[in-house]
C-alpha cells in the first residue's frame, strides 16, 4: 500500500529515467489497446463498466463522441487532484488523451456485433484486452490514469480504505450514468468480477523495471 500511495516523481523527471525507451512506448501501447477495448465493450452491447456507463450516457445526452466525453470526463477528474495535491506523470496525462482517440478510433473500424454468440465473444476479448492493456499502463510505471489517482488520493487523504473509496466513486458513477442512458448488464457483472484478478495475472508478465528510488 505505502507503494501505491506514494507520490509520483514530476513529469520531467520521469523523462529523465533510465528505461524510457521500453517504458514509454509500453505505456502508449496499452493507453491505444485500452481505449480499443472499451471500443469492444460498446459494440458488444451487453454492458460498461462503471465509468464506461458514464461515459455512454453522458455521450448519449449531449451528443459527442464517446472518446470525446471519456477525454472530457478524464480532465474533469484529473482537476479535482488539485485540491487532493496528488502529483501527476507522464503517464496521467497521456491517459487522458490517448485512451479516448483510441476507443473513437475503435468504435469507428468495429461494427456492432449481430447474435448472441457474436457479443458474448466480442464482451469477453474486450474485459480480457481491458485486463491486459491496463496491466501494460500500469506496468510502465509512468504515473495512474486520473480515474485510479482519484480514489487513490482520496483514500491517502482521507484514511479510508481503498475498497471503500474505489466503491463508493464507482457505485456513484454507474448509478449516474444508467440514469444518463449508459448500458448496464451482463458485461458490467463480468467486468466487475474478472478485471481484478486478469490485471493481477498480467501485472508480472509486462511491469518494467523501475529505476533505483523511483516511487509510483
Amino acid at each position: 500500500m505505502r507503494t501505491v500511495l506514494a507520490l509520483v516523481r514530476h513529469p520531467v523527471d520521469q523523462l529523465r529515467e533510465p528505461g524510457l525507451g521500453r517504458r514509454l512506448p509500453q505505456l502508449l501501447a496499452g493507453l491505444v489497446l485500452y481505449g480499443f477495448s472499451m471500443a469492444m465493450m460498446v459494440r458488444a452491447g451487453l454492458g460498461l463498466d462503471p465509468w464506461d456507463v458514464l461515459h455512454q450516457g453522458v455521450a448519449r445526452r449531449t451528443g459527442l463522441s464517446f472518446g470525446t466525453v471519456v477525454i472530457l470526463v478524464g480532465a474533469a477528474v484529473l482537476l479535482a487532484w488539485i485540491p487532493l495535491r496528488q502529483r501527476v506523470g507522464v503517464g496521467t496525462l497521456c491517459n487522458v488523451v490517448v485512451i479516448g482517440v483510441a476507443a473513437d478510433a475503435g468504435l469507428a473500424v468495429l461494427p456492432p456485433a449481430t447474435g448472441w454468440a457474436a457479443r458474448i465473444v466480442l464482451l469477453v476479448l474486450g474485459v480480457v484486452l481491458n485486463a491486459l492493456a491496463g496491466a501494460l499502463y500500469v506496468g510502465a510505471h509512468l504515473g495512474p490514469g486520473p480515474r485510479d489517482g482519484l480514489w487513490v488520493a482520496i483514500a491517502a487523504r482521507s484514511g479510508w480504505s481503498v475498497r471503500a473509496v474505489r466503491t463508493v466513486i464507482e457505485v456513484s458513477v454507474l448509478a449516474i450514468g444508467f440514469v444518463l442512458g449508459g448500458s448496464v448488464g451482463v458485461g458490467t457483472v463480468l467486468y466487475a468480477l474478472a478485471i481484478g484478478p486478469l490485471v493481477q495475472l498480467f501485472l508480472p508478465l509486462v511491469s518494467a523495471r523501475r529505476p533505483a528510488g523511483s516511487r509510483d
